[in-house]
Order: C-alpha cells, then structure tokens, then sequence
C-alpha cells in the first residue's frame, strides 16, 4: 500500500529573524508538512533556524536535510538533537548525510575524508546518535532520515533509516552527473534488496528532491535552459528526470503520483525559491486524495 504523501521545503537563504519566520507561516499556510534547512556553509544554520520555524508555527514538523555529518562531532551533535527536538516540542525529524562539497571543508577547516572514511563517520554518528534520537521515553522519539546514492549510504539506510532520501545525481569527485528515470530506479531496486537483506518489517519512507519546479505548459521550452548543462542527455531524457517538475498543475501531480507507484517515493521536497510555485501541486494532490475523490 502506497504511503500518504508528505511534502516539504528545503529554506536556504538567510534573512531576518521577521523574514524568516514569515517564510516559515507561508510555508504553512500553503500545506507543506516540513520545514527543512541544509548544512551548507553560507546558509541558514540549522538547529537555531529550525528552533525559530517551530516558534512561528504550530502544523510543520521540522528537519535537517541533511547535516554534513563531516562537520560535526558526534556527542556535541547529540546534545543538539536532544536539545532541538525538546524546544521544538517533539516536532524534530534528523536527515544525515556524508557531505560531499571539498570545498566547504576546506573553508572550515574540516579533513575531506575519502569515501569510504566519510560512511564510516556517518556510521558511528547514527550508533552514537541513538540515544538521542529514543528521546525521553515519552514518545518523542525523533525520526532518522539518510541521504545518499551509493550501496554502503543505502545499506546504512536499510538498516536504521525511518525515511530513505535518494539522491538525483551521482558524484565522482568534484563533479556530479544527473541520474536518469532508469538509473535512480536502478537505484531504488538496489535498495530494495539492501532492505530485504536487513530483514524490514516495513519498509523506509522514500524521499527525492524536486530540483526545479516549473509550472507551465509549454515543457518542452521550460527545459531548454538545461540541455547545455546536461550535454550527455538528450531532450526526451531531461524532460523525463525524476528531479525535475515541469509542466501545469495537473501534469506535476499526476507525475509525482507515477514515482510513488512505481518507485514508492512519497516525501517530496522542494528548494525555497519554489515555495509558491509548488504549492498548488500539493493542493491538486491533497484533493485526489480526499475521500470520494474521482480520478481523472
């Protein structure tokens, strides 16, 4: 049974503290379900920032999407997790990824640890976390999202992650390549059988980033400004990406309906510059799903 949709957006830019809780009310008011901040130098820091959206509202929960775990100590990241999710009454979901930006490291001050040595890191910081994460016995318990592409972030995901964010591209170095419809469903086949493997009762809740979203009705044209950045896909590919949302209102939903049947993702996120222009999609959605609702 497919699950419900949930749907949230990823805040990066600065402001005032006016700003940013107006931001975080409109988010609100438009139906989104989480309020997320990133883990990138430049941007919002999370933990305050998360702190000051759950004072301006009262529905959303809150997240973390996700946090360089490269950056943090995992004991001091404990006390900010038990911390956050006491002050956010509860409403606290922590998405952890490995961090993939060098530079970013570099400006910090931070090792850019190979591969392998950044899932190690992400490994330790999820067993240490998990005291953190049980709360304080009161139910409060605050749930675990991983991000990530490759076999052994997926593994991890398999086997502590109550939501699986799947990344749209795959890094190779410095440099990132937009994975295809067929490659991120290759993907989430893999992670399939990584979750078989860790003996699930139910499976993960499966969340996919919405890089663009576009409404108009002319697709076709929309895309046009990202052939050049994607010279080894052709039109039909790029208007197909998971990661893009083009089209009218009707068209998005209806897409974003295909990926939860056919890939299971469910928890769509999007970046704050399309805040508005998202929100009618989430409408279009929330109303098929009403009862006695009439497909069309």
């Amino acid at each position: 049974m497919a699950l419900p949709f949930r749907f949230a957006v990823n805040m990066l830019r600065t402001g005032s503290g006016e700003e940013w809780r107006t931001r975080c009310r409109r988010a609100e008011e438009l139906g989104y379900d989480l309020i997320l901040v990133a883990d990138h130098l430049g941007m919002p820091a999370p933990f305050p920032s998360l702190v000051a959206a759950a004072e301006a509202t009262a529905r959303p929960r809150l997240g973390t999407f996700v946090l360089n775990t490269g950056f943090w100590n995992p004991a001091l990241l404990a006390r900010e997790v038990a911390t956050t999710a006491a002050l956010t009454g509860g409403r606290l979901e922590l998405g952890l990824g490995t961090g993939y930006v060098r530079a970013e490291h570099e400006e910090a001050g931070i090792p850019f640890l190979p591969p392998r040595e950044r899932v190690g890191h992400l490994a330790r910081t999820i067993e240490e976390l998990a005291g953190a994460l049980k709360g304080d016995g009161t139910g409060s318990r605050t749930p675990l999202l991983v991000g990530g592409n490759g076999d052994r972030v997926l593994r991890l995901a398999a086997r502590h992650a109550d939501v699986t964010a799947f990344s749209g591209g795959r890094f190779t170095g410095d440099s990132v390549t937009v994975l295809t419809a067929d490659e991120l469903a290759g993907r989430v086949e893999t992670y399939r059988g990584f979750e078989a493997e860790a003996g699930r009762e139910r499976p993960a809740e499966r969340n996919l980033l919405l890089q663009r979203v576009l409404v108009t009705d002319d697709p076709a044209a929309a895309v046009a400004e990202f052939l050049p950045l994607v010279p080894y896909l052709t039109e039909e590919q790029v208007l197909d990406l998971p990661i893009l949302a083009i089209g009218t209102v009707r068209e998005i939903a209806d897409r974003l309906l295909g990926l939860r049947e056919r890939l299971g993702f469910s928890y769509f996120t999007v970046l704050d510059d399309a805040l508005e222009a998202f929100g009618p999609v989430i409408a279009e959605l929330r109303g098929r799903e009403r009862p006695g609702h009439a497909a069309s």
